[in-house]
């Protein structure tokens, strides 16, 4: 091991080695260290520092029998007693460690620990009892005073209370006349009555603190709340400043500790023998939960009905009737996940006991709870708060996420529902191939969906553009009544709109009806599939133009008007105008919410399935499981939820979601709104 000739302290500061022995290696060729590792024992600042071990340890020992004396000899109020018997052994401990503090830094830590706490604590004991001797004081007046007196006090509380309470309502009723006759508006009135209501309130408990008895029981109230806090105030600063003494004094270690190599399997046992004691409780919490809940469970033996992860593997192989694949795989995913936190748990206590080992080789001390614990308040309340919000997501968003990642490699399918076994790539090469339960119908689906996703999804954001640049020009007037006619396919609920529209679509439904009326041919829109596509695109861009229309209008408001006027100097035409300011700008700011247009319309469910439950149908090009106007969201839900094909529905479920991940994120780095000037 080498040794460097200075130290660094937890802030950066640079210090020599005390340790003239450790020094030396530093400065030693290869050779001279060999001799001086021989002649350790015999070296003169070893010989000293073997000598001041041994002092300290009897220091120590006879310092523990006189506090134990001291202890019994002063008995006062736990708080007393504690800071007296801090005192007592501060006052012992400089006297001892003052002329071992050239030798090494913990005695000079030591030392300079001592002589805060003789600074601080009699400063802090002197406050205490001058605070309980003015709280004995009060408690005194309080215990003497005249009854007699009190109730003649009181009757005059009571008489001014009541002249005042009719002050009160003499001018509420004032207020309510000058509101009646029209003088003051409603709001006044109402904010009027609230600050006589509230001058009424303090002026009660102003008289009420007449009365000798209320006034020294707050006293005694104050009091008591100022020896809690005063004294906690007090000793937080003293606290603080022994961690910033620590923080600055470096500490020396002549061997490589490896404390975090054999205590890495049991977290807190690293914390405990660096005197981390609050943090070791915390980790050993964790290793509770590790050994008693989360290895029990990955075994198998608190499972439902699973055998933890090896149910994973298996998936009920061999089980009886009434075990259920599934269930044995939810209960393995768990399993796995708790493995993987359990090995996070291993590796941040590992990584907290190494840190406190490599700044010690650096002369970094470690951190006492108080230090850790401010550290926390400063840095961890993030983390701290977010934990249960991320305890739920790993149960509602990552279980069920990773289930449908686990299926599509299985053969779950109508046959095999209780029972399913691992297959691999077969789903997925049955998609790319075009054969099985999917065949063709997947690429003609899929075909449709970017048809659907593009149409749809563009049209609305050009006519919510457009009509946002309608409604904003100056010479529109009433642009209230537009913009509210405008947003109504966005407030009214879209499953209503939907199958309204469904029914007027229908055969006999009114737009059939008109069209045949106006072109004298009879149209059967949600038999015919290419008028079933059309009304729909034609349908969603109508539905989601009114979200587009809100956030274009937004930003149109918000774009200065000198840009347009200085283009329209420099001759630009409006179109122009609108083309190199109106339409970036909008873009600048609204891209990723556009993009989550085309997103949205992609995983479109409910436009689908409600307006003719993706029909028409045409068994000779879709077969019996998807219709003409099915997307591959509602493509997924016939295979898995109506026939039960889950496992080929989960792979076009991980499948598209790759895709759209991929779109998204491709789209989000190329657009300007998330990047940083």
């Amino acid at each position: 091991m080498t040794y460097s000739k200075t130290l660094s302290d937890g802030i950066g500061n640079i210090h020599p080695r005390k340790n003239l022995y450790l020094l030396e290696l530093a400065e030693a060729d290869s050779v001279k260290r060999k001799e001086l590792k021989a002649a350790k024992s015999s070296h003169e600042y070893n010989i000293k520092l073997e000598d001041f071990k041994v002092k300290r340890k009897e220091f120590l020992k006879t310092l523990k029998r006189k506090t134990k004396q001291y202890s019994a000899s002063h008995r006062e109020d736990a708080a007393t007693d504690y800071l007296n018997l801090r005192l007592f052994k501060a006052e012992r401990k400089k006297e001892f460690y003052k002329d071992f503090a050239e030798l090494s830094y913990d005695a000079f830590l030591e030392a300079k620990i001592a002589e805060l706490e003789i600074r601080y604590i009699p400063d802090i004991l002197a406050h205490k009892a001058l605070l309980q001797k003015k709280l004995q004081t009060v408690k005194e007046k309080l215990a003497d005073i005249d009854e007699d007196e009190r109730t003649i006090i009181q009757k005059t509380i009571e008489l001014t209370v009541a002249e005042r309470k009719e002050k009160l309502k003499t001018e509420l009723k004032t207020l309510s006349e000058k509101y009646t006759s029209k003088s003051i508006s409603k709001k006044a009135y109402k904010t009027e009555c609230k600050i006589k209501r509230a001058a009424y309130k303090e002026d009660v408990l102003a008289v009420s603190f007449t009365d000798p008895k209320v006034s020294l029981q707050e006293e005694i109230k104050n009091i008591t709340y100022r020896l809690k806090i005063d004294i906690k105030t007090k000793l937080n600063v003293l606290e603080s400043d022994i961690a910033d003494v620590r923080r600055k004094t470096p500490i020396e270690l002549e061997r490589f500790p490896l404390i975090s190599v054999f205590t890495c399997f049991l977290p807190g046992l690293g914390q405990l023998l660096n005197k981390q004691y609050v943090k070791a409780g915390i980790f050993f919490l964790f290793s509770l939960f590790i050994y008693l809940i989360a290895f029990p469970y990955i075994l198998g033996y608190t499972n439902y009905q699973g055998s933890g992860i090896s149910g994973l593997i298996g998936l009920a192989e061999g089980g009886t009737k009434i075990d259920k694949s599934i269930i044995f795989m939810i209960e393995g995913i768990i399993a796995l996940i708790l493995i993987l936190f359990s090995v996070l748990l291993y590796t941040v206590s590992f990584k907290d006991v190494r840190k406190v080992e490599v700044n010690a080789l650096k002369g970094i001390r470690r951190k006492t709870w108080f230090e850790s614990k401010r550290s926390i308040e400063r840095e961890g309340f993030p983390y701290l708060v977010s934990a249960p919000a991320l305890i739920v997501i790993v149960f509602i968003v990552i279980v069920p996420i990773l289930t449908t990642v686990f299926i599509s490699f299985t053969n779950m399918d109508p046959v095999h529902q209780n029972k399913f076994s691992w297959i691999g790539l077969q789903n997925y090469k049955t998609l790319i191939t075009g054969h099985g339960v999917a065949g063709k119908a997947f690429y003609l689906i899929l075909g449709w969906t970017l048809i659907w996703t593009v149409g749809a999804s563009t049209l609305s954001i050009v006519i919510g553009f457009v009509l946002s640049l309608i409604v904003n020009q100056e010479r529109i007037k009433g642009k209230s009544v537009f913009r509210t006619i405008y947003l109504l396919p966005w407030a009214v609920p879209a499953f209503i709109t939907i199958m309204f529209f469904s029914i007027m679509a229908s055969r006999g439904g009114t737009i059939s009806e008109l069209l045949e009326k106006l072109f004298g041919i009879s149209i059967d829109i949600k038999n015919n599939p290419h008028l079933t596509r059309t009304a729909l695109i034609l349908l969603q861009s109508w539905l989601g133009s009114a979200y587009i229309f809100l956030l274009s209008t937004g930003v149109l408001q918000g774009i200065p008007k000198d840009l347009y006027e200085a283009a329209e100097i420099d001759g630009a035409t409006g179109f122009q105008r609108t083309m190199k300011i109106t339409v970036p700008l909008v873009l600048y700011q609204t891209a990723p919410l556009l993009i989550m247009q085309y997103t949205f319309n992609f995983n479109n469910f409910s436009i689908i399935y409600l307006f003719n439950l993706g029909g028409p149908f045409n068994p000779t090009k879709y077969g019996n499981l998807a219709g003409s106007s099915d997307i591959l969201i509602s493509y997924i839900y016939k295979l898995t939820i109506e026939n039960q094909y889950q496992a080929i529905g989960a792979a076009i479920t991980i499948g598209i979601s790759l895709v759209l991940m991929v779109f998204a994120f491709l789209n989000f780095r190329r657009t300007k709104a998330f990047k940083e000037d």
